[in-house]
């Protein structure tokens, strides 16, 4: 079978080189992930995603809670080498696959700051190169010199103090070793500088290629796909997916946050807003209840929107990206017409004294004028009373 370069989604920058990623396996490459980039790859449909390299300070870092809906997608998430082992170690539980020495430096508490994997480097222009040299090299370089009796353990201890004592954006090797100079005899540094050119490894470096051969080797594997817990996300990852996330048009895609902005300015802009607003009230107040519905249920509300949208089975995947939706989305909302569903079915069970369902209809076509339309089709020789 052959393998599709978006099979495999990998976010990559200063750690690996583009170049050097494809070599290695057909694969889509991204820039370092923000807030937001994971969702917007899903639309992309990899059965894989690895994480590298994200931003750290200058924009909103890739979030939990989108690494955690690709799973929920049935995507298989993998982190490495920087942003992504950091993220792997905290999503380990849930199901990311951590991959390399940084990933377990996080993992099992040797290292615990954010700065260890930060570094300055150039923009994507330049080829995201580095500029500076981010702290799990240093102390890779450190452990590395010791074990081949370049460096005492004192002196390596001092390696490890002079690049912590040095800002991220500013520590170049250059800078560390004019930090430890006081630390260290002349015929130590005489020991490092021969070996460094031979014997120091970029472990960030190594870590990406790691993450995206075990990624790699996963998708060619044609393992199936995993599917994470569903979760109901918060009121603000939802409003920031909303923004965030993409729609597929007949141009290109385009950002659902200016959809929405469309939308909102549609004369049918209330009438959509609240027939959502009392779907997913009923449905939220179904479950502070404690009601739910089975999956026959919520599959039944989606066969019925499938018809509704008289849309053939080999298109339903682009259906669902023209409408901003994947198949997870599409079956929370189905939930939620399976809720308003029962709580309308049984609503003179649910209060006391609750209405009926004839209650409710008279008084919504009474409203809307549907009343008089009925009555007058009613035939007056036939008496007033009970039906």
């Amino acid at each position: 079978m052959k393998r599709r370069a978006d099979n495999l989604v990998v976010f990559l920058g200063p750690s690996l080189p583009e170049a050097q990623a494809k070599r290695l396996a057909p694969c889509t490459v991204l820039p370092p992930a923000r807030q937001g980039d994971v969702w917007r790859a899903l639309r992309l449909r990899p059965r894989a995603i690895a994480l590298v390299d994200g931003v750290f300070e200058a924009q909103p870092s890739v979030w939990h809670h989108e690494l955690l809906a690709a799973m929920e997608a049935g995507v298989a998430v993998f982190g490495g080498g920087s942003m992504g082992a950091l993220r792997a170690a905290e999503l380990a539980p849930h199901g990311v696959v951590g991959v390399g020495r940084i990933f377990e430096w996080y993992r099992d508490g040797v290292v615990v700051d954010d700065s260890e994997v930060a570094l300055l480097h150039a923009d994507g222009e330049h080829g995201w190169r580095p500029l500076t040299v981010p702290m799990v090299n240093v102390r890779h370089a450190a452990a590395c010199a010791a074990q081949a009796r370049v460096l005492t353990r004192d002196a390596a201890r001092a390696l490890v103090d002079a690049g912590q004592s040095v800002f991220y954006q500013e520590r170049t090797w250059g800078r560390v070793l004019e930090a430890v100079a006081p630390r260290w005899s002349a015929s130590t540094r005489a020991a490092w500088d021969a070996w460094f050119p031979r014997g120091a490894e970029d472990l960030k470096r190594q870590d990406a290629l790691a993450c995206l051969r075990t990624a790699a080797e996963w998708v060619a594997s044609g393992a199936p796909a995993p599917h994470g817990a569903p979760r109901e996300p918060s009121s603000l990852v939802r409003r920031r997916r909303l923004v965030d996330d993409v729609t597929a048009t007949q141009a290109g895609a385009v950002s659902s946050g200016q959809v929405l902005d469309v939308l909102r300015e549609s004369p049918d802009a209330p009438a959509l807003a609240e027939a959502g607003l009392r779907r997913a009230l009923l449905a939220g107040w179904a479950r502070t209840l404690g009601l739910g519905v089975s999956d026959a249920e919520v599959a039944v509300e989606e066969a019925r929107w499938w018809q509704a949208q008289r849309v053939p089975a080999s298109r339903r995947e682009a259906h669902l990206a023209r409408l901003g939706l994947d198949a997870v989305g599409l079956r929370r909302l189905c939930e939620e017409l399976a809720l308003e569903r029962l709580v309308l079915t049984h609503s003179a069970r649910l209060l006391p004294d609750g209405p009926s369902w004839d209650e409710a209809l008279a008084a919504e076509a009474r409203l809307s004028g549907a009343w008089a339309d009925a009555a007058e089709a009613v035939d007056p020789t036939e008496g007033v009373g009970s039906s």
